[in-house]
C-alpha cells in the first residue's frame, strides 16, 4: 500500500535538499529578506513559528500495549521550501509571514511572472503556495527546507485541509434531520424538511428567515481539525502520523502547524522535547534515529 503511495516521490533525502539550499544561500543565488538575521536556535514565550504543507496519504492503525486500536493519519512532508518572506499589515502595526512552496510543477503550466519568482530566486517550480504568520525570532531564510523533522512525536497539531464534496443533498444528510412520518398522509415526502416557518398573520414576515437549514451543496469546505497528536515521525520517508482523522481526500494538500488551543511548554518540562526552533536544520541531534514515537503510545 505504502510502496503504490509513495512511487511517485523522488528519491531525494530531506537533508540532501536543506544541504543545498544552504548552499545556494552561500552563494548568493537564494536571497534573504531584507534586515534578515541569523535566526535564533532558543523558544521565547511569544515564539510562533511556520508550519508546513503535506499531503494525506490515507489511514492505518497502531495497538497500544493494553490493546486499545488507536487510528492514525498519515500524511507526506516532501519538497517544501521556504519562497519568500513578506511583511503585511495587521491590526497591531505589521506581521510577518513566509510563504511556503511544495509539489511539483511543469514550466508550461506557469505564466512567466509565477516561473519567474522560483528561477530568480534558484528554486524550483512549486504547485503549491500558501503562507504562515511567524514571530520575528522564527524568520527562515528563502530555499531553505521544511521536512518531516520539524515536528516531534508528543506534541499537537492543527491540520487544515479541504473536506471532500458531496455534491447537492438533502437535509437528512446534510443535517442529520429525522424526515416526516411514514405514516398515512405523507405521500411522497419522507425525507423533506417540513415547514419552512411561514408567516402567522401580519406580525410575522412572509420570508424565509436567515441561516435556515434547508437543502443545499455540502462539503468541499476548508475545515480544521485542531490538537491532533503526533504518534510517529518518519524522517527517512517524510511522513507524520496523526491520531485521528483529518478533512479531505487522499492525495489532497493539508496545512500544518503548532496546535493554538493546546499552548506548546517552552520550559523544557514537558512530557516530550520540544520541537526544533525554528525549524530542523542539517547537523542538529537526530534523536531517535529516522523513526520516532510519542513516548506514551507505543504500538506492539
Amino acid at each position: 500500500f505504502f510502496q503504490r503511495l509513495l512511487a511517485w516521490r523522488r528519491p531525494q533525502h530531506d537533508a540532501t535538499r536543506a544541504m543545498a539550499s544552504l548552499r545556494l544561500l552561500r552563494r548568493g543565488c537564494c536571497t534573504a529578506p531584507a534586515g534578515f538575521a541569523q535566526p535564533s536556535r532558543v523558544w521565547g514565550k511569544s515564539s510562533l513559528r511556520c508550519g508546513a504543507l503535506g499531503m494525506k496519504c490515507g489511514m492505518t492503525q497502531a495497538w497500544q500495549p493494553d490493546g486499545k486500536v488507536v487510528p492514525l493519519t498519515i500524511i507526506e512532508v516532501q519538497d517544501v521550501q521556504v519562497v519568500q518572506a513578506k511583511r503585511v499589515p495587521t491590526s497591531e502595526g505589521e506581521g510577518l509571514n513566509l510563504q511556503l512552496g511544495s509539489g511539483w510543477q511543469k514550466r508550461k503550466r506557469l505564466n512567466r511572472p509565477d516561473a519567474g519568482q522560483f528561477e530568480s530566486r534558484g528554486l524550483p517550480l512549486k504547485r503549491y503556495l500558501r503562507e504562515f504568520r511567524v514571530s520575528e525570532d522564527a524568520q527562515l531564510p528563502v530555499g531553505t527546507t521544511i521536512c518531516a523533522r520539524h515536528f516531534v512525536p508528543g506534541q499537537f497539531v492543527d491540520v487544515q485541509g479541504t473536506s471532500k464534496g458531496k455534491g447537492f443533498e438533502g437535509v437528512m444528510r446534510r443535517y442529520g434531520f429525522a424526515g416526516q412520518p411514514r405514516s398515512h398522509g405523507h405521500s411522497l415526502s419522507h425525507r423533506s424538511g417540513g415547514s419552512l416557518g411561514g408567516a402567522a398573520g401580519s406580525l410575522y414576515a412572509t420570508r424565509v428567515m436567515p441561516g435556515k437549514k434547508m437543502p443545499g451543496r455540502m462539503g468541499g469546505k476548508v475545515r480544521t481539525a485542531h490538537s491532533l497528536l503526533v504518534y510517529r515521525v518518519d524522517a527517512e520517508h517524510g511522513l507524520v502520523y496523526l491520531k485521528g482523522t483529518i478533512p479531505g481526500g487522499k492525495g489532497s494538500l493539508v496545512r500544518l502547524k503548532d496546535a493554538t488551543r493546546k499552548r506548546m511548554d517552552t520550559s523544557g518540562r514537558g512530557h516530550h522535547r520540544l520541537p526544533p526552533f525554528p525549524t530542523w536544520l542539517p547537523g542538529d541531534d537526530e534523536t531517535g534515529g529516522d523513526v520516532t514515537e510519542a513516548p506514551l503510545a507505543r504500538p506492539l
